[in-house]
């Protein structure tokens, strides 16, 4: 089934792209979610006014990114945890914990955007990148010491 994407969808495709799904994955998950239209007659005839909006869209949200990427790479944080003798961590610090330290210094950022393969398990210095556009990554700085 084609269908045009209003939304960028991982692994899929990017906003007023038209892409071949199957049509279960169409009529169960992106069309009730609003993420894509059916690729239909007059679809296609909307799809070129809306291309005009997506563009628009797509660079206010660049631009927003690239300042939030900008303010992003000052900042520093750091959290303390209970660590074992070889400075392996009793918990972890996850994308959530670092998504919630942002919101508390002022930056609103999603924790999916937060790119960090495996939680954080060993006291040190790490640089976590935060995919905040699909062409903007920034870098935050984070240091886990022991808690005493």
């Amino acid at each position: 089934m084609q269908i045009i994407l209003q939304e960028d969808v991982e692994k899929l495709g990017t906003r007023g792209q038209i892409v071949e799904v199957a049509a279960g994955y169409a009529r169960n998950y992106l069309l009730p979610r609003k993420l894509a239209l059916e690729a239909s007659a007059n679809n296609m005839k909307r799809l070129e006014k809306m291309r005009a909006a997506f563009e628009k869209q797509e660079a206010t949200e660049r631009d927003a990114a690239q300042k939030l990427g900008e303010l992003l790479g000052a900042v520093s944080l750091e959290f303390a945890r209970k660590a074992g003798e070889n400075d392996q961590l009793f918990g972890s610090v996850t994308s959530a914990d670092i998504a919630e330290a942002l919101a508390a210094k002022g930056y609103n950022v999603d924790k999916r955007k937060i790119v960090l393969a495996d939680p954080i398990k060993v006291v040190g210095d790490y640089e976590i990148p935060v995919k905040l556009h699909r062409e903007v990554t920034a870098s935050v700085k984070i240091t886990v010491k022991k808690d005493e």
